[in-house]
């Protein structure tokens, strides 16, 4: 039985009835292609326990090979296995060394350390490319404050309109009830200590400044993220985006540049509007809970919340705007023409859009630790 161990060499490991002859290459120099030994491991593996073993006068041996059979035959030589004097050698050499002998290294062996680097150079990888759509980006924005007649105006007030018009239900109903369920919450707590009053700094400052741009953001990224992203995918796969290259039509102009400017103007609406739907069903689960008026919750949240906490969710707003928009266009621009890409390629630009939005908002967690709420 001859097994092909390599595309180009034949390792002839062959049942000659009595016994399983060695011959070929068992160097350094041909184990060190990629996925070799581990293949030549499972061909000794497949090899019968009580089988007997020759090995050819031929065979180029040295040690790394040697201790491939080695191992395969539970460190020691076979009965009736005829050596060569250099072969011999060689294997009284493992005999002596048995001890310190240990099992050859194979690439399974280091299978998660390649995937963590392999992850790595991934991350590294997508964060070049997101550097340089963010450097194309600048110098479209330039051009467009340069030339702003010719700015595709159409397109921004489009993905203004699908991106945060057509996400006004949904962030409503989200935002009043993470409100509610806060609200709540909180009001169970606090009625134990008599301190029912606190509910609004608690509700405002919590919602203003964390809870609704990072609610809005994930809300926007999972709807207008995704949407971005198959939109742009489909142009690959229908070639529009080739064609768009042999018309000399900037992808960065038409494609980037509206959605980045569109995102960037909604998000802070959206937050704002996420914001008052969430502080309206605060109130309305602290009035049935704790017995609060509406009035006076109204005139007591201006003093609980400062302007600052405002313009910090705002600020947040667009910088989480840029990061979706940036993030599902580079994703959509690296869809290969199939549909299974397109799949894949719209998830992974969700996951990374949310990912981001979170480490992003500790980032801004860390920077207004020490401004006053």
């Amino acid at each position: 039985m001859n097994v092909a161990v390599t595309p180009t060499e034949s390792i002839p490991l062959s049942d000659q009835g009595q016994h399983w002859l060695i011959s070929g290459r068992w160097n350094v120099q041909a184990l060190s292609t990629k996925g070799e030994v581990a293949r030549r491991q499972r061909l000794l593996r497949a090899v019968p326990r009580a089988a007997s073993w020759a090995i050819d006068p031929d065979t180029v041996l040295d040690s790394v090979g040697a201790q491939l059979l080695w191992h395969r035959w539970q460190a020691k030589v076979p009965e009736g296995l005829s050596l060569t004097e250099s072969q011999a050698t060689l294997f009284a050499m493992m005999a002596t060394e048995a001890p310190q002998l240990k099992e050859v290294p194979t690439a399974e062996s280091f299978e998660w350390l390649r995937r963590i680097g392999a992850g790595l150079l991934l991350g590294m990888h997508h964060g070049r490319q997101l550097l340089g759509l963010t450097g194309g980006l600048v110098l479209d924005f330039l051009a467009l404050l340069a030339r702003p007649l010719h700015g595709p105006w159409r397109e921004i007030s489009a993905q203004i309109f699908r991106a945060g018009a057509q996400a006004l239900g949904i962030t409503a109903l989200v935002g009043f009830l993470i409100g509610v369920v806060i609200s709540y919450l909180s009001a169970q707590q606090l009625a134990l200590f008599g301190a029912g009053q606190f509910i609004v700094k608690l509700l405002g400052v919590s919602i203003v400044r964390e809870l609704g741009p990072v609610l809005a953001a994930i809300l926007v990224a999972g709807r207008s993220g995704s949407a971005i992203t198959a939109q742009i995918g489909v142009m690959r796969v229908t070639q529009e985006l080739d064609a768009m290259a042999v018309m000399g039509i900037s992808r960065g102009q038409r494609l980037i540049l509206p959605r980045v400017i569109a995102l960037a103007i909604v998000m802070p609406l959206l937050v704002l509007w996420t914001d008052a739907m969430a502080l309206l069903g605060g109130m309305m689960a602290a009035h049935f809970e704790l017995g609060l008026q509406f009035m006076w919750f109204v005139q007591e949240l201006p003093r609980a919340v400062g302007l600052t906490n405002y313009w910090i969710g705002l600020v947040k707003g667009v910088t989480f705007g840029i990061w979706i928009a940036l993030v599902a266009c580079h994703f959509g621009l690296r869809i290969e023409p199939n549909t299974e890409s397109l799949g894949r390629g719209t998830t992974t630009s969700v996951v990374t859009a949310i990912t981001g939005v979170i480490l992003i908002d500790a980032i801004y967690a860390v920077i207004f630790s020490q401004m006053r709420i």
